[in-house]
Parts: structure tokens; C-alpha cells; sequence
């Protein structure tokens, strides 16, 4: 975990031996091939995140737990940056890095459905659009693609939610 958070996003097994001062077959000992190794990344990575993810909203209504939710997917895709950027260089060889990633996107959308009242649920346009500026995959091109530091990516990211809630009356018809 340590080489990925450090940039090395496609260590090997022997590159990991070496880190950890052991011998490869150690390696394998511990985990029978790579797919157990990266479930065990993924188990570690969503101790840390699912207590953000999880935890209750404090907002009055769906557009201040958009908002919340959008300051929380800051603090959980920055800290799992490196660690989805390395499984995304793997998943086209790895079963368990293609159902992770299916599983994730998934639960990242529904996490935003879950904040929406049914008349907003019922305007596909402004609900799709949300759900795409609170992905990873926006935070990454945020990042990555255009440079920006967390900070400013966190404010764009912000910026585009702002934009989106405020397309939707209080009745929750798009405007």
C-alpha cells in the first residue's frame, strides 16, 4: 500500500517483496496470487472511507446532503487517489479489480439516488448530470487530466453541484 500511495501504481510482486524486506515466495504465502493481495488493499481502504461514507447527514434537506456529500467525496477519493488509479491499471486482467470496480460505481451512484426526493429522481437530465460531476472519474480528470490540487478540485467540484441543485425548484421539477 505504501507504493501505490507513493506513486507506484503498478508495483510488482517481486517490487513488493523487496519493500517489505521478504522474499517473494513470502509473498505468496501470505496471499495465493494478486487477486488476494488487492482484496486485501480493498478491505483496508474501505476501513478507512466507509465511516465517512456512511455516517449520518446533519443538513435539513436532499440539497444540503448533496452538498455534504459532495464535501465527503473530497476526503474519500483523495484518499483513494492512488489506490483506484493502480486497480484501474489492473482491472482488465483481474476479476476481482473488474467486480470492485462495478461494485464502487454502482455504490457511488446510489449513494447520490439516495439523497433525492422522488419529483427530482423523476428529471433524468439534471439527476445523471449530478451523478456524474460527484464520480471518481471527474475527480480523477480534476486531478489528473487538469492538474488541479485537491483544494481546487474540491471547489470545482463544489461549484458544479451548486450549479446542478440550483436547476431544481423546490417542487423538484427541473427548471
Amino acid at each position: 500500500m505504501e507504493l501505490i500511495a507513493n506513486g507506484e501504481l503498478n508495483p510488482s510482486a517481486a517490487r513488493v517483496a523487496e519493500e517489505a524486506g521478504i522474499g517473494l515466495r513470502t509473498v505468496f504465502r501470505h496471499f495465493d496470487d494478486m487477486d488476494a493481495l488487492y482484496a486485501e488493499i480493498t478491505a483496508t481502504i474501505a476501513e478507512r472511507v466507509m465511516p465517512i461514507v456512511t455516517a449520518p447527514y446533519a443538513g435539513d434537506d436532499w440539497r444540503a446532503h448533496v452538498r455534504e456529500l459532495a464535501k465527503r467525496r473530497v476526503r474519500v477519493f483523495e484518499a483513494m487517489l492512488p489506490f483506484r488509479l493502480a486497480a484501474n491499471i489492473k482491472r482488465y486482467q483481474s476479476p476481482f479489480l473488474m467486480g470492485q470496480y462495478a461494485r464502487v460505481v454502482t455504490l457511488e451512484r446510489e449513494l447520490v439516488l439516495r439523497l433525492l426526493p422522488a419529483p427530482v429522481l423523476a428529471r433524468r437530465i439534471p439527476v445523471e448530470a449530478l451523478c456524474a460531476a460527484l464520480s471518481f472519474q471527474t475527480w480523477r480528470a480534476l486531478r489528473h487530466d487538469q492538474g488541479l490540487s485537491a483544494e481546487d478540485a474540491g471547489a470545482v467540484t463544489a461549484h458544479m453541484v451548486e450549479a446542478l441543485i440550483g436547476t431544481v425548484p423546490d417542487d423538484g421539477r427541473a427548471g
